[in-house]
């Protein structure tokens, strides 16, 4: 049997940039790095995490002018497409993004062949759980990476591999440390063990995965914080069409979503229309009718003391009170009526020249 080559270590960037001496073995020849051109890679298709803009992505490209791409991205090979494209990004969006502005062709990349759409989206998950603190996440991300860890699809084997092989990739001395033993207890149920891996309670666990299944607009307006997490749990119970009539409504008007609105929004799943939403939305189905019936008036003692004494009787007063208000407005309506009766024979005449 032969005896497997030794696969040398590398210690430092340079030897990543391949700028270590002639004699030392590139890492193109261990990891396969390729130069790929930039026209001939596609973005990775329904990317669930939000790219770098503004002062994130700046940085990036002042980076990479004064220090270069010092980590190669990570492309899956697929055919060739209407658009020429050869190469899926899987890892390194915000560095083909970066390049491009800074007007770089080519970038350096590990491509992955045979990868099964599951795979691939392992490699865009962890990439980014790598690079980036969980919590900062924005809610639609969080919830994306605990689905997939969630899924029936998902191989902890597969990712360990991919996880090991993003960490080496980013950091050469980079070794595993006690390999045997688990994260966690095996004992614990899957959302309990996805609790204690991102700090999590099984609850916001429970709603994380269910508010994966919002609607992409909604899932932006939750990351925006225009709808609550609590809230955004219910609406994920509308279906696809319902969801979207949700967001126009919205988008139309300057509607705040509450957990009274969201609760009401899902009783009517299944057939909620457009006028229904918007009745909703804007608080009309749940806004208490006016009441009718005139506020209670209390007489003040300075007006009562003028007209009567403490030997008047209650009922007696209200009679009186009553009659006096009904002579004084049918005074004002004669009133009125004798002021528009003069009016009109004001308009009769005409004016003399």
């Amino acid at each position: 049997m032969t005896a497997k080559r030794p696969v040398p270590k590398l210690t430092s960037i340079d030897e990543l940039l391949l700028l270590t001496e002639k004699d030392q073995p590139s890492l193109e020849q261990t990891v396969g790095i390729q130069t790929v051109p930039i026209i001939k890679i596609r973005m990775y298709k329904d990317h669930p995490f939000r790219l770098y803009e503004g002062e994130r992505l700046a940085d990036m490209v002042s980076s990479i002018e004064s220090n270069g791409i010092l980590i190669p991205v990570i492309l899956r090979k697929i055919e060739a497409d209407e658009n020429g494209y050869e190469y899926e990004m899987l890892a390194g969006h915000n560095r083909m993004n970066a390049a491009q502005s800074l007007g770089l062709e080519q970038l350096p990349a590990i491509v992955k062949d045979n990868l099964t759409d599951e795979e691939a989206l392992m490699y865009v998950v962890e990439t980014n759980v790598l690079q980036r603190s969980f919590s900062d996440m924005f809610p639609s991300e969080k919830a994306k990476v605990l689905s997939l860890r969630y899924s029936d699809m998902f191989s902890q084997g597969k990712r360990n591999d991919i996880i090991e092989e993003l960490k080496t990739l980013e950091n050469p001395q980079y070794y595993k440390e006690n390999e045997t033993s688990p994260l966690i207890g095996t004992k614990l149920r899957s959302d309990e063990k996805l609790g204690h891996e991102y700090g999590l309670s099984k609850n916001t666990v429970a709603r994380l995965l269910r508010m994966n299944k919002l609607s992409p607009p909604l899932k932006a307006m939750v990351d925006d914080t225009k709808i609550g997490l609590y809230p955004a749990v219910s609406l994920s119970y509308l279906n696809d069409t319902e969801q979207q009539v949700v967001h126009e409504a919205l988008s139309r008007n300057d509607y705040k979503v509450d957990m009274k609105k969201a609760e009401l929004l899902r009783e009517y799943s299944g057939h909620l229309t457009d006028e229904q939403a918007d009745r909703i939305l804007s608080g009309e189905a749940t806004r208490k009718p006016r009441n009718k019936t005139p506020a209670p008036f209390k007489l003040k003692h300075k007006v009562y003391a003028k007209y009567f004494s403490s030997f008047h009787k209650a009922a007696e007063v209200e009679e009186i009170i009553d009659k006096a208000l009904e002579m004084f407005f049918v005074n004002q309506r004669q009133q009125s009526n004798e002021s528009s009766h003069e009016n009109k024979e004001d308009n009769t005449h005409e004016p003399h020249l």
